[in-house]
């Protein structure tokens, strides 16, 4: 008898999930142990894991559908079986079902365009697609982003899925066809030309190229993917239950820049079996960071009501940008850590972070976090405190300016650090006695490698 799978609870927060991508067909033989689809939580994009053995036998969500838990996605059985209905399934598969009655009118069920496959040479399964209002016209995800792609106007093709719904084929033989783009206009009719002589030349330098046209910016809605609520959520938490204040510093940073300098000329071009790696400033603040908090204990807290909790180990945050908003994975335990293996943590969690791999475990439990807009030329800024943390750290763009040393002019290389502190946690003092440390180790950095 076949078994009806449904939408697990993957994080403890998640109420429902958007399943982002099917990753097995209707038809195909699955194993216990194998990933069924893409699901976009709260937290991020996980897969949703199979445990029976057997055939997919039939979708009942289609991509870019958010589903509740516990809602039927898929049921699996033996070759040849019939799929049983389901409640939110629908008769006429996926498709129909994210187009029927029982969704109609609501824009949560309605995919984004992320939800679509990047590029139109790797479409979903056209049972997977799911339908989105148009105007008066019905069009899948898929087909709507290949339609943007040519820039042709939907309102100018005959659909032919179910209902006149406008399907990817569609918009390939209008492709096909030369339907005009939807900003074209008509082409003015060429005057005439006279017969060029060739004994005649030009004089004159040649004409100036066409410039280039500019885009013209459009008004559009875009669904707000699970990712980015709950990081609005957040923040608006953060910034209207915490009492903020601010304190920033400024840090030579010449001594850690000719460090960095000497380590990556005698270990970037090593393989890494041969001990090989390249260290990035980012790296250097995570170690700077959990070496600081070890000589400013007490910035390492989280205010919990009725007390307030130390913690005994540095769980270091670090925002990393994704198409949705910020992440924050977590490198654990950094003050017992080294610069290699906190490079190394930092590196993985990145990398999953950006392909969207990241597991709640990895993006919780911080007591501290930091944020760097430095690359994009910010020169000082103050982050919004990431809960529970007591505090965040924001480190700007390191610029040269004139400085004075030893009484005569001199070109500096200065970063400026900002610190967003809990008051109800972090006293004044506390904060500049953690940014102190801070400006310590960074200008004496040899100890980072101790």
């Amino acid at each position: 008898m076949a078994e009806i799978i449904e939408m697990p609870k993957l994080s403890d927060t998640m109420t429902s999930g958007t399943l982002v991508k099917w990753l097995k067909k209707e038809g195909d033989t699955v194993t216990n142990g194998d990933k069924l689809a893409e699901v976009e939580t709260d937290k991020a994009t996980m897969e949703l894991e199979n445990f029976e053995d057997g055939v997919l036998l039939r979708h009942y969500v289609g991509e870019g559908e958010e589903v509740e838990i516990g809602r039927p996605v898929c049921a699996i059985g033996e070759e040849g079986e019939e799929a049983p209905d389901a409640a939110g399934g629908g008769e006429g598969g996926p498709s129909e079902a994210a187009a029927g009655e029982e969704t109609a009118g609501k824009e949560a069920a309605s995919p984004t365009e992320e939800a679509a496959p990047e590029s139109p040479l790797i479409p979903a399964e056209p049972a997977a697609e799911t339908t989105a209002s148009t105007g008066r016209r019905k069009i899948s995800p898929l087909a709507r982003k290949l339609a943007e792609e040519h820039g042709i106007d939907p309102a100018r093709l005959t659909g032919s899925g179910t209902n006149g719904r406008i399907v990817k084929a569609d918009v390939e033989k209008a492709v096909a066809e030369g339907v005009p783009a939807a900003s074209a206009e008509p082409a003015p009719a060429s005057a005439p030309t006279a017969p060029a002589r060739e004994s005649v030349r030009e004089i004159g330098p040649p004409p100036a190229p066409a410039p280039t046209p500019v885009p013209q910016l459009e008004s559009r809605e875009e669904p707000v993917s699970n990712m980015r609520a709950t990081i609005a959520r957040r923040l608006l938490e953060s910034k209207t239950t915490i009492p903020h204040y601010y304190l920033e510093i400024e840090v030579d940073m010449g001594p850690l820049l000719d460090l960095r300098q000497s380590i990556n000329a005698g270990l970037a071009d090593l393989p890494p079996e041969q001990g090989g790696a390249r260290f990035t400033v980012n790296h250097f603040f995570l170690k700077a960071c959990a070496e600081a908090i070890r000589r400013a204990p007490a910035i390492n807290s989280t205010w919990a009501g009725d007390k307030v909790i130390r913690h005994g180990e540095v769980h270091l945050a670090f925002a990393v940008a994704v198409d949705e908003g910020l992440v924050t994975p977590v490198i654990r335990e950094a003050d017992r850590k080294g610069l290699r293996q906190i490079a190394m943590e930092a590196n993985e969690l990145t990398g999953k972070a950006r392909q969207k791999k990241l597991t709640p475990a990895e993006m919780s439990d911080s007591t501290f976090t930091l944020t760097n807009l430095g690359m994009f030329g910010i020169t000082s800024f103050f982050g919004i405190i990431n809960p529970p943390n007591a505090a965040i750290l924001s480190i700007g763009a390191t610029v040269e300016k004139p400085v004075v040393v030893d009484g005569a002019l001199a070109v500096g290389r200065r970063t400026t650090l900002g610190l967003s502190a809990d008051h109800r946690v972090v006293d004044g003092a506390v904060g500049a006695s953690f940014l102190q440390a801070l400006q310590t180790v960074l200008e004496s950095p040899s100890v980072l490698l101790v």
